[in-house]
């Protein structure tokens, strides 16, 4: 496939330290990749995105936080309706001093030496933030000073995040293989039964595991699940409130309003009230 080179330089003028840019992503197949001579943060906002490399494709979902550095050549391709991305362009600068004056940060996120870009998933309430930050910044001088205010709480919370542990134990395989297939919604409609039978074991060896590794029952697990998809859809679209709740598998209103509001602290009104008044929109 084709491949073309982008330069800060084009997109940052006068001097700017960083641009942040926001695009509704078609179906449309890339006809090209592209690397760059600058650092990328890039979300997922909305929806589904492929991104597509030389030699494979992978899809990325909501929350999905990318850290591209200038070697890292893809290209972006929506999946489905309402795929949006927001971008922020860093100066080179700008990221080579944070890793200067940080040693914290060698080998992670910007400063890893993989060979594709670090990928790192924010649940509703810290894409949520990422998005009020990402709107202070677009309102912001475009100074060093504003990109290092946005960068470094972030970089702070995900090199904790991502720094490796040494656990005593390890989940058996089988749980780790059921909790990643219960990202599915047809999974997580199907409540603590469906996660139960994807394990092939009894209820209550499953529950006995799932406090030891997960501290939560199968039923608060899927159940956080279900009320993230629908903080998702919530914020990023306007499909009204029974579709959601029928579509996390929870047809009766009362319980989801009750469980919404217990795992995020406020109404399903009031987070989307609150979220869309805030969100950063395409122009």
């Amino acid at each position: 496939m084709l491949q073309i080179s982008l330069c800060h330089r084009d997109i940052l003028k006068d001097g700017a330290a960083y641009h942040v840019a926001r695009a509704n992503l078609t179906n449309a197949r890339p006809k090209a990749l592209h690397d760059h001579d600058f650092p990328e943060l890039l979300w997922i906002q909305n929806g589904k995105v492929r991104q597509v490399f030389a030699d494979r494709k992978i899809t990325l979902t909501e929350g999905d936080l990318l850290f591209v550095r200038p070697d890292h050549a893809h290209a972006l391709q929506g999946v489905g309706e309402k795929a949006m991305v927001v971008s922020v362009t860093l100066h080179p600068d700008t990221v080579a001093g944070l890793g200067r004056r940080h040693p914290e940060l060698s080998g992670q996120l910007f400063w890893s030496d993989a060979s594709e870009p670090v990928i790192v998933k924010r649940d509703s309430r810290k894409l949520a933030e990422l998005n009020r930050a990402a709107l202070r910044l677009e309102r912001a001088p475009r100074t060093a000073l504003e990109a290092e205010a946005f960068l470094l709480p972030l970089l702070a919370e995900l090199t904790q995040d991502v720094l490796p542990q040494a656990p005593s134990e390890t989940p058996p395989a089988w749980l780790a293989e059921a909790c990643l297939a219960a990202q599915d919604p047809a999974v997580f409609r199907q409540g603590a039964a469906g996660f139960v039978r994807l394990t092939g074991r009894a209820h209550p060896h499953v529950s006995r595991t799932a406090r030891r590794f997960l501290g939560q029952s199968p039923s608060e697990f899927i159940n956080s699940l279900r009320m993230d998809f629908a903080a998702r859809r919530l914020s990023g679209t306007e499909d009204p409130l029974p579709e959601i709740a029928a579509d996390c598998g929870i047809p009766n209103l009362s319980h989801f309003h009750k469980l919404f509001r217990a795992h995020h602290g406020e109404t399903p009104h009031q987070f989307r009230k609150r979220f869309q008044r805030n969100l950063v929109q395409p122009a």
